[in-house]
């Protein structure tokens, strides 16, 4: 049984991830929200929350129950490498082995950069909102992560980055939301992708979490 310790929907992208991976694989979990931004004077904070789970103090985390024990597993990245190990039939990486040297790759280049598009373009994941004046930095970190895309889907001529859903999808995932939130203008390959990943029942079911959070008062 599968357990995923995330953080309020509307705004964690890192909870995003592993959460569309755990949904492709089929398997049956659980979602635990914890509300983010909740900090000080408040008499249990976010991180107070976090700590309970978690030995990193963030969120996602990752539960696996089995054989009467419990593993935890952090960091988004992590979290989707281990449920590849476990559910091969997923597929959640290119089965070529030079495809998915790249697929890691851009998957890892996704999770350590491009902080002025995290920055400027917040995670919204329900909303609308104007898109801001750029910085040049975040201009560069966009044209970067297009050029990435438009290079992934011209040599795999799929639906997705390398042909079928997978890993590199999960980690790119945010900013498909990101792009959308804010308008960014993007090419016609570019937005037939960005539209089959906001199509993906993953997506679907994770805006409807979104939704119940706002409602709920966490975001």
């Amino acid at each position: 049984m599968y357990t995923l310790i995330a953080g309020t929907r509307e705004w964690s992208s890192w909870s995003l991830r592993p959460f569309l991976a755990l949904h492709h694989t089929g398997a049956p979990f659980e979602t635990v929200v914890i509300r983010l931004r909740v900090q000080p004077p408040a008499p249990v904070t976010t991180r107070d929350e976090i700590r309970k789970h978690s030995p990193s103090g963030k969120v996602p985390l990752l539960k696996i129950q089995e054989q009467g024990r419990t593993l935890a597993v952090w960091d988004s990245l992590a979290i989707c490498e281990v449920l590849a190990e476990r559910h091969p039939e997923a597929r959640l990486w290119p089965a070529d082995a030079a495809a998915r040297a790249i697929a890691r790759s851009h998957a890892a280049e996704m999770h350590s950069g491009f902080p002025d598009v995290r920055d400027q373009l917040g995670l919204s994941f329900t909303r609308k909102l104007p898109l801001p004046e750029l910085r040049d930095d975040t201009r560069d970190q966009i044209a970067r992560i297009l050029s990435a895309w438009e290079d992934c889907l011209a040599a795999s001529g799929g639906d997705f980055l390398f042909g079928h859903f997978t890993i590199a999808d999960c980690m790119y995932a945010p900013v498909v939301s990101r792009f959308e939130t804010y308008g960014v203008p993007v090419p016609p390959r570019i937005r037939a992708y960005m539209d089959r990943v906001l199509a993906l029942p993953g997506m679907a079911a994770w805006r409807k979490g979104a939704e119940e959070d706002i409602a709920a008062g966490m975001a």
